[in-house]
């Protein structure tokens, strides 16, 4: 509501708001810390992520002997891989360059068609950038994302885990510069050098001459104007509209494709069974039949095949989609308010979809131990940090005292621009060390549950071991009193007596030693009695 609030009264680019957001982020990111330490005790999954799983893939250079277990295992060395990690960084660069190229030549054709173009056929040319970018950027990204899953197999990661987490990382790269490169380029390129570098896109009107005049083709420089609400309308896009087609696409389309293809397919069976029972005599023979199934189970055993033919639930998926929807709220909310009661409503929606794909559309995901999300903690606080330097530079561009008549920001300063950002981002990571300092103090119910539990099982421990050892001598008081007296009998004499008797047994002088002592009570009491015993020989060789 605090979104809806500022939308309401105060507006776009609000430092209150900007502020806001960025404390939000950091609080959200800590406390999602605390709850997975807090669920983690609860659900006793706590430690699991020490137990790591070997990949059947891993290939060792070599074989050793572990000195501690004696056994043979595989090991490759740090520095190889290493050294083919180090390929990340032309991959990054090739992936920024590949979707980079395609997503600013998109973008340009779009402003091209949308603000400089007047010819004819405009209403469905302005539509070539959006079929350029969904033919374009889904192919890219799958090559990429096929290149980055084939030198993460390069890399040879010994664990699963370790695989998963350099293979999130790449996939972390691809899909930030496909969701906010172009929210970057009309935040930062074309709300504030329209002016200087649009007229220069007139390079296009070479592909319209051959159809229409040069009169027609394209609008003078000079009545060119800055569309100022064209970052708005794009982050909504994003936000909203973008949406809303991945819910269709993710939930309403292979719903109606699982559908169709059913009913395909027992059309299919009805029409093959028909012909073969035109073209033989012989009874027609049902999937049932086919399985030798008990009439009891077939219509169990029916929907269990059903269900082994439907696509696995990936749960990668969904962390990727709110890692990339939390991106848009760091980044770029300050543009629009609303941004939080979209996705507010977005996962209102997502979150009974998600549901609605695993009963229907998806086989029963398998439960996986797990106390972390893994990588893509990492990944939300690393656009919680851009989100501070993002949020920091809308907030200066775009403020009202540096408005333009046309819109665009004028007046700025580089010098103050970078200064805004050094000290906001500062301020954020001073702000996200004290936030971290005061929920480590706050200790979670069930982690304090189980620090109890742990504490009372160890103290069990020590009175059930100590409590062996005593049992013995848990005697009666009457019973100390007799066995005090008795000790109190006890003179040199008895215990060299003692001492012989031991002697005559064929045991190890230690051995003795601890088979003497029955328990700690009967030792103080005997050490008691020797002492005393040895104060009246020497009082009495003193009277003598």
């Amino acid at each position: 509501m605090f979104g809806f609030s500022c939308w309401l009264l105060i507006g776009s680019f609000s430092i209150i708001y900007s502020v806001v957001n960025c404390l939000w982020c950091i609080v959200f990111i800590e406390y999602w810390k605390r709850q997975e330490e807090d669920l983690s005790c609860r659900w006793q999954t706590k430690g699991v992520s020490a137990v790591r799983e070997k990949r059947r893939e891993f290939k060792p250079e070599k074989e050793i002997r572990d000195e501690s277990t004696g056994e043979i295992k595989g090991v490759f060395p740090a520095t190889t891989r290493m050294c083919r990690q180090l390929l990340q960084v032309p991959f990054a660069l090739l992936s920024v360059i590949a979707l980079g190229v395609i997503i600013a030549t998109c973008f340009a054709i779009e402003i091209f068609i949308s603000e400089i173009y007047n010819g004819p056929l405009k209403s469905y040319l302005i539509f070539i950038p959006t079929i350029l970018l969904s033919a374009l950027i889904p192919t890219m990204s799958s090559v990429l994302v096929s290149v980055a899953t084939k030198l993460n197999d390069y890399e040879n990661y010994e664990t699963q885990q370790a695989y998963h987490v350099a293979l999130t990382q790449k996939i972390f790269v691809i899909n930030f510069i496909t969701s906010y490169l172009p929210v970057f380029l009309t935040a930062f390129v074309y709300v504030p050098f329209a002016s200087r570098i649009v007229p220069h896109l007139d390079i296009f009107q070479v592909t319209v001459r051959p159809f229409v005049s040069k009169e027609d083709a394209t609008t003078s420089r000079t009545e060119f104007s800055m569309d100022p609400d064209r970052l708005r309308k794009q982050v909504i896009y994003f936000t909203v509209t973008a949406q809303v087609v991945s819910f269709a696409m993710e939930t309403i389309v292979p719903f109606l494709k699982q559908r169709l293809l059913r009913e395909y397919k027992e059309y299919l069976r009805k029409k093959n069974g028909k012909v073969e029972s035109d073209s033989s005599s012989e009874e027609e023979e049902s999937p049932e039949a086919l399985f030798d199934d008990h009439p009891d189970e077939t219509k169990f055993l029916v929907r269990v095949r059903n269900e082994a033919d439907l696509s696995d639930y990936d749960v990668t998926d969904d962390l990727r989609e709110m890692c990339i929807q939390f991106g848009y709220l760091a980044l770029f909310s300050p543009v629009w308010p609303l941004v939080p009661v979209s996705f507010l409503i977005n996962n209102w929606v997502e979150l009974r979809s998600d549901f609605f794909k695993i009963c229907v559309e998806c086989k029963r995901p398998w439960p996986q131990r797990a106390e972390t999300i893994g990588p893509w903690l990492d990944s939300l606080g690393f656009l919680s940090w851009v989100g501070s330097i993002t949020t920091a530079a809308l907030a200066y561009m775009f403020s009202t005292s540096h408005e333009g008549p046309g819109g665009e920001p004028t007046t700025i300063k580089g010098w103050a621009l970078l200064l805004t950002i050094f000290f906001c981002e500062h301020i954020y990571l001073i702000v996200r060390y004290a936030v971290r300092a005061a929920m480590a103090k706050l200790e979670p119910a069930n982690v304090r549950k189980e620090k109890t539990e742990r504490y009372l099982l160890r103290k069990r421990y020590l009175e059930s071991t100590f409590g062996a050892r005593s049992s013995d001598d848990e005697i009666d008081v009457d019973e100390k009193e007799d066995k005090s007296e008795k000790l109190s009998q006890l003179t040199r004499d008895t215990l060299e007596d003692d001492a012989r008797s031991w002697a005559t047994h064929d045991t190890d002088p230690a051995e003795r030693f601890w088979m003497r002592q029955k328990g700690w009570r009967e030792a103080s009491q005997v050490g008691a009695t020797i002492i005393r015993t040895l104060k009246k020989d020497a009082n009495a060789k003193k009277q003598q």
